[in-house]
C-alpha cells in the first residue's frame, strides 16, 4: 500500500468518528486507531517522552532484511531452532495497552498467531503488533517505553 493511501485513510480516520479501520491486501496490513482508542496515558503532559531518549547499549544489532511485516527469522544466539520477531517499523515499543493493564505477553507465555504481542506507537497512531507465529516466548528484548528501530529484535519464540 503506498503513502498517499495510507496518509488518504487517516485523514478519513480523522475526520470522522471511526474508532478504528482495518486494510489488508497484497502488500500487507494496515490497522489505523483514532488515538484514545487504545490509551492516551503514555505521553500525558509533564511525563518524560521515551522517543527521544538513547537507547540502550545492549540492543542487538539490525539484520539487513527488510519487510512489511513483523518479521520472524530461524536462529539466535540462544538456539538454533527459536524464532526472531522483530520489529516492523520505527516507533515506541509498548508492551502493555495501557500502564495500569498487564503485558501482552510474558516470558514462558505461549502465544497463537493473531495474539497480539505488542504496540508500536508512531506519529500518534498505536499499532497492535500480532504474532505471525505459535509457540512460548523465550525472552523479550525490548523495555517498555523504548524506542524501536526497523527490523530490530523484538522477542525470541520457541515455536510449537
Amino acid at each position: 500500500m503506498d503513502i498517499k493511501k495510507i496518509q488518504d485513510l487517516i485523514k478519513l480516520v480523522n475526520k470522522t468518528n471511526i474508532a478504528e479501520l482495518s486494510i489488508e491486501d497484497q502488500d500487507g496490513k494496515i490497522t489505523i486507531k483514532q488515538k484514545d482508542s487504545i490509551s492516551d496515558h503514555y505521553l500525558q503532559p509533564n511525563q518524560f517522552n521515551p522517543f527521544y531518549s538513547i537507547p540502550p547499549q545492549n540492543q542487538i544489532p539490525q539484520n539487513q532484511q527488510s519487510s512489511a511485516n513483523a518479521k520472524e527469522e530461524k536462529g539466535s544466539n540462544e538456539n538454533s531452532n527459536h524464532i526472531v520477531i522483530k520489529s516492523p517499523m520505527i516507533g515506541t515499543f509498548y508492551s502493555r495497552p495501557s500502564p495500569d493493564k498487564p503485558n501482552f505477553v510474558e516470558v514462558g507465555e505461549p502465544i497463537e498467531i493473531g495474539k497480539v504481542i505488542c504496540i508500536l506507537e508512531a506519529m500518534k497512531l498505536f499499532n497492535e503488533i500480532e504474532s505471525e507465529v505459535s509457540g512460548t516466548i523465550v525472552k523479550v528484548l525490548v523495555e517498555n517505553s523504548s524506542p524501536v528501530e526497523f527490523d530490530q529484535p523484538l522477542f525470541i519464540v520457541s515455536p510449537k
